[in-house]
């Protein structure tokens, strides 16, 4: 392994950045050089730039999942409606979903019926707007 060349620089920082580097070398179990070298590695990294660098290493956030508290407590309520879900018999379940469909349509009326048509070319298009055409289904 080959050993790369060191320079020694004389740097001035605000006594901040200083106490957050001695920290971090103490933390990391490093000396306070490496913790700077690495910053200025971060910093200058391809597809980084330099400020936003910069900010991504001096804005630390924790991350919180605001829903960890009661993600036990959803998938066991999932599991129970799964479960009741199951102990019905397939008719049941049918009516039951054609009960929610009424109450829903009850909620929001149904509007018409759309419909999303797809060809690969626009010489198939064009013979199904002929034939729609014809039929009286399409209006241009």
């Amino acid at each position: 392994m080959s050993k790369q060349k060191i320079e020694r620089i004389s740097i001035t920082l605000p006594a901040e950045l200083v106490r957050f580097a001695d920290r971090e070398a103490k933390r990391l179990g490093r000396p306070r050089s490496w913790v700077i070298a690495e910053a200025l590695r971060r910093a200058v990294e391809p597809g980084r730039s330099s400020a936003v660098a910069a900010a991504g290493d001096r804005i630390r956030e924790p991350v919180v999942n605001p829903y960890a508290a009661v993600a036990g407590e959803l998938a066991e309520v999932r599991q129970r409606r799964l479960r009741a879900a199951l102990a019905l018999s397939p008719g049941e379940r049918l009516l039951r979903a054609d009960e929610l469909v009424r109450l829903a349509r009850a909620v929001r009326p149904h509007r018409g019926r759309r419909q999303i048509v797809a060809f690969d070319t626009f010489e198939e298009f064009w013979q199904w707007k002929q034939a729609h055409r014809a039929a009286g289904a399409v209006r241009t």
